[in-house]
């Protein structure tokens, strides 16, 4: 029976190539010459945290970050960016979350929203990814167009494609 992965997969050398190409910017741009900003990254608990003086530098370093991204050919959804905080001595701190893996709530969606299609496929929960099976490619074929067509903030790949 042909079946299929559905999977969120961020490539951790990547997003910590996209952090050292953004503290060289930083560290390169004008507008951040005598700042005391920092931009670190946490592989434990895959989070990226930023520190700097005012919401301006702030929002110039969430762009810098997402443009980095983009240019190591990730998708910039997997970046949950947080509210700032106030940290001591007038600065302000940013934690940017790495979504890796499909969590309960949104597998369940993407499953309810297979179901609604009503297709004659089956779709179950395994961990943080869900495999669809079903008796013909085509079927699984337009599971995967549905699926890239919806909107469920995070990347999806579809990988262990069998027959």
């Amino acid at each position: 029976m042909p079946s299929f992965d559905v999977v969120n997969k961020v490539d951790m050398q990547e997003i910590s190539n996209t952090v050292n190409n953004a503290k060289k910017e930083i560290l390169q741009r004008y507008d951040f010459r005598d700042s005391k900003t920092e931009v670190e990254l946490d592989d434990k608990t895959n989070l990226i945290v930023i520190t700097t003086e005012d919401e301006m530098k702030m929002e110039a370093v969430r762009d810098i970050l997402v443009t980095h991204t983009i240019r190591r050919k990730l998708d910039a959804s997997c970046l949950d960016f947080k509210e700032p905080q106030a940290a001591g001595g007038k600065t302000l701190r940013r934690e940017v979350a790495i979504q890796e893996g499909i969590d309960q709530p949104l597998a369940k969606k993407m499953v309810k929203d297979i179901k609604d299609k009503k297709m004659k496929v089956q779709a179950s929960i395994q961990g943080d990814e869900l495999r669809i099976s079903g008796k013909k490619i085509d079927d699984l074929q337009a599971v995967i167009a549905l699926l890239k067509g919806g909107d469920y903030g995070i990347p999806l790949q579809f990988i262990n494609m069998r027959d």
